[in-house]
């Protein structure tokens, strides 16, 4: 893919995210695909849309923004600022926003093979307990 092309389809991913609906954020993968989410493997598309689902219960208010796209020659990275409020069921009710990245490779389809995303879980986890406000010690 072009650059353009690249940067297009991220914009896509990130509009995908924000449609609320999971198997579409899942479509951006190949079949046999994989998103990797600090180190736990979702492979496949349903596995792939079960983890978009399962942010989406949790934060229905939720929206991605896409900070950046580097564009190099053995792949991409993606990253991403996600904010929500963890409202869904047995929800803490706090806010968070936290920011990571996906080190995307694509296939000769022009999906995502495989995504390594990351983020600071320490930070999340605290967010969700505390919310945004509250500072850390």
């Amino acid at each position: 893919m072009t650059d353009d092309e690249l940067r297009e389809f991220a914009n896509n991913y990130t509009a995908a995210w924000n449609s609320g609906i999971a198997a579409g954020v899942a479509e951006f993968f190949a079949a046999d695909g994989s998103l990797y989410v600090n180190g736990s493997p979702a492979i496949g598309r349903e596995a792939i849309t079960e983890v978009a689902e399962g942010f989406m219960t949790a934060f229905p208010d939720m929206e991605l923004v896409m900070d950046r796209l580097d564009i190099q020659p053995d792949g991409v990275t993606y990253h991403w600022t996600f904010i929500g409020t963890n409202s869904g069921p047995e929800g803490t009710g706090n806010a968070v926003r936290f920011s990571g990245y996906e080190a995307w490779t694509f296939g000769k389809d022009g999906l995502i093979a495989n995504s390594m995303g990351n983020f600071d879980n320490d930070e999340y986890q605290y967010q969700l307990q505390h919310g945004i406000d509250a500072g850390q010690p």
